[in-house]
């Protein structure tokens, strides 16, 4: 009798476990992602792998995905491209930045198909086409941190390294690649 008692306080606790992570969960969606991006003016559109690269650009594994590096490219498929701080000025980075941010979440609808599950941006890579006396990558990859933190919240606020780069493909202003923890 004592260890059936045991089991079932045992059984007991891990579902009030599981009950309070889910109400936490539950309790970081005060708001819906796709009317935070229709009141910021944003269209999703996913962005094509250019001819020729055999990449996905998300990939799931178990609560984690992983996005590929991407870059600036407008919905009307213009590339945002030049060395930061020599073709481009650090406002100019910080816009392809954002547009990079914006071609992240469209992927990551395409992936998750409902905004709604992410729990985080866990953490963000950000490389700069720069030349090596720059030295401002903070605040052009900003661009894209604050535009996570202004559509997701809190959840937005990620770990993250800035780098430069002396080139990056198709000769792009910058390329970001993220990681980012969902809800199942």
């Amino acid at each position: 009798m004592k260890r059936l008692i045991f089991l079932f306080l045992i059984i007991l606790t891990a579902c009030n476990s599981v009950k309070q992570k889910e109400q936490t969960i539950e309790n970081l969606y005060d708001y819906d992602i796709e009317q935070r991006l229709d009141s910021l003016g944003i269209t999703l559109k996913v962005p094509k792998l250019p001819k020729g690269i055999n990449i996905a650009l998300a990939v799931k594994t178990e609560n984690l995905i992983y996005l590929s590096g991407n870059g600036p490219r407008t919905n009307n498929g213009v590339r945002i491209t030049g060395k930061v701080g020599t073709d481009l000025t650090i406002e100019e980075g910080y816009s392809a930045a954002r547009i990079t941010a914006i071609n992240h979440i469209a992927i990551l609808k395409s992936e998750i198909g409902d905004l709604n599950k992410v729990v985080r941006i866990v953490k963000v890579l950000g490389m700069v086409n720069a030349d090596s006396s720059f030295t401002q990558q903070p605040e052009v990859i900003n661009g894209y941190t604050d535009l996570m933190v202004e559509v997701f919240g809190e959840r937005g606020r990620h770990a993250r390294s800035a780098v430069g780069m002396a080139s990056l493909p198709f000769n792009l202003a910058c390329e970001v690649e993220a990681i980012i923890e969902i809800q199942e």
